[in-house]
């Protein structure tokens, strides 16, 4: 093992996680259905101070099946599912086109929570993907119209430009459309809620979707 290789492992090691005091989680108190549980643990959150609560990662899968993830934003959780927004034609839109399905993970270390959801993913109608995408700030309109996402970039100066002008049109144009850009909505089919415990007795509760409602158990930790 190299000097810098053991720097790492002992940097590593000597991290800590959930040096707080964390909530209790009754399962057996938890709602008949996730989204009202998903709504409470997520204002939660934002009351302990978790730094962007709403960032999420999304896993998808590729054509071939080789697992894809990267880090994003939430739009909206309601009846129909999990919402986030991104251009069709990047790599995750052309996956989830490919293979309409997707996980995501959620993960508050401020009050020691996780939550993921899996299930199908359907594409929102061009009218309500255009209101998500003007319902945000100048600057998400400006990224959105920089277009080309996961494109290989030729050089920085080449994004540099590119930006400018978007971000000039942004500011001339708020209204601007881009057709890429695609709301999807995750169809939850099961949502697992995790609640961390100092003496790793942690708490995990999954809803699974069934006909018409959804069933709750237990898991092992």
């Amino acid at each position: 093992m190299t000097d810098a290789h053991q720097s790492f492992l002992d940097l590593l090691h000597a991290q800590r996680v959930w040096d707080v005091e964390l909530p209790g989680f009754d399962p057996a108190a938890a709602p008949p259905t996730p989204l009202p549980l998903f709504h409470r643990w997520f204002a939660e959150a934002v009351a302990a101070g978790q730094v962007e609560p709403h960032t999420m990662s999304l896993a998808t899968t590729d054509g071939e099946g080789h697992p894809d993830v990267r880090t994003l934003m939430l739009h909206d959780v309601d009846e129909r599912g999990w919402h986030f927004a991104t251009h069709r034609t990047s790599a995750k839109g052309r996956q989830l086109a490919a293979r309409p399905c997707a996980a995501l993970g959620f993960y508050w270390p401020a009050q020691g929570r996780q939550v993921r959801v899996r299930g199908p993913v359907t594409e929102c109608a061009p009218a309500e993907s255009l209101a998500d995408l003007h319902a945000r700030s100048t600057g998400a309109l400006a990224s959105a119209l920089t277009g080309s996402q996961s494109e290989v970039l030729g050089s920085l100066e080449e994004l540099t430009r590119t930006a400018d002008a978007a971000w000039e049109r942004a500011r001339a144009e708020p209204d601007a459309q881009v057709t890429s850009w695609t709301r999807y909505v995750v169809e939850a089919r099961e949502v697992e809620f995790f609640q961390g415990d100092a003496a790793r007795r942690h708490v995990r509760l999954r809803y699974r979707r069934q006909d018409a409602g959804w069933t709750r158990e237990l898991l092992w930790p």
